[in-house]
């Protein structure tokens, strides 16, 4: 099973959703808690919160398996994104409330996580990796947008009420800062929703590594609330009368973030 999927699109913008997968194979459903299972911390309903993508037309990557497989987001060899902060690892081995993930004693070893670093986190970065060379070639220039979601409020990562709207350009590195300021000023267009530049997210390892604006590419995050969209407790319902809110301010920043790519457009 190709642990994603894929949608080409025309023109220089590619949509990352790393963390919206929910499969686990059974054979490693077999040894987690009943919590784990549940898949709590997934990047829930954003493939369906970002139904425009096509209308825009984008090139879009979504995951298939849960995070607590292997975080697709993390680098490969396990290195902290936040030193000094709480950090979840490549194979997350406890939720974000702190509780494991697994049965005692049925962690994966080093050899398993090499093992699940070749079948699910390479084949996902390799094509990353071609696509972004492909619509660079074709359009001279090409921006990566990694949606994420996450609970509005997690004591383990940050204090209090976390902002709606949470851009990351890896402080600065991964984007050319016109980008970063079309993204900003639509971002502060959205009434009733707060908003925020590389604040506790920063972009993690994905906006990192791909965006290297000297080379024309360019790559943004987007770390959502969830409660503007969705239910945040079991069974994390999709709810359409919230998303109906917010949609239009999320399709305007990557309109921006388009606009601004198809001005430099080759």
């Amino acid at each position: 099973m190709v642990p994603y999927r894929f949608t080409a699109g025309r023109t220089p913008l590619l949509v990352s959703m790393p963390h919206v997968g929910t499969h686990i194979p059974d054979e490693i459903a077999a040894r987690m808690t009943p919590a784990a299972r549940a898949v709590p911390d997934t990047d829930w309903h954003v493939d369906r919160l970002y139904d425009f993508l096509g209308e825009l037309g984008a090139s879009v990557i979504t995951a298939t398996h849960s995070r607590y497989v292997i975080d697709l987001n993390r680098p490969s060899d396990g290195t902290p994104l936040y030193p000094g902060a709480s950090n979840t690892e490549l194979c997350p081995t406890t939720l974000f409330d702190e509780s494991p993930v697994y049965l005692p004693g049925e962690e994966p070893s080093e050899t398993e996580i090499a093992g699940r670093l070749e079948e699910y986190w390479r084949p996902y970065h390799e094509r990353l990796s071609i696509e972004m060379r492909a619509l660079k070639s074709q359009h001279g220039v090409v921006v990566l947008f990694d949606a994420h979601s996450i609970r509005s409020r997690v004591p383990r990562f940050f204090e209090g009420r976390l902002p709606d709207i949470n851009l990351g350009t890896g402080g600065g590195g991964s984007a050319d800062p016109a980008m970063a300021a079309a993204a900003v000023e639509a971002a502060a267009e959205a009434d009733g929703y707060t908003s925020v530049l590389n604040g506790r997210f920063k972009g993690g390892y994905i906006t990192r590594s791909y965006g290297r604006p000297a080379e024309g590419m360019h790559a943004i995050q987007l770390e959502l609330a969830q409660i503007t969209y969705m239910d945040e407790e079991p069974p994390f319902s999709f709810r359409e009368d919230k998303a109906r809110e917010v949609r239009p301010a999320l399709r305007r920043i990557v309109e921006a973030i388009l606009a601004w790519a198809q001005e430099r457009a080759g």
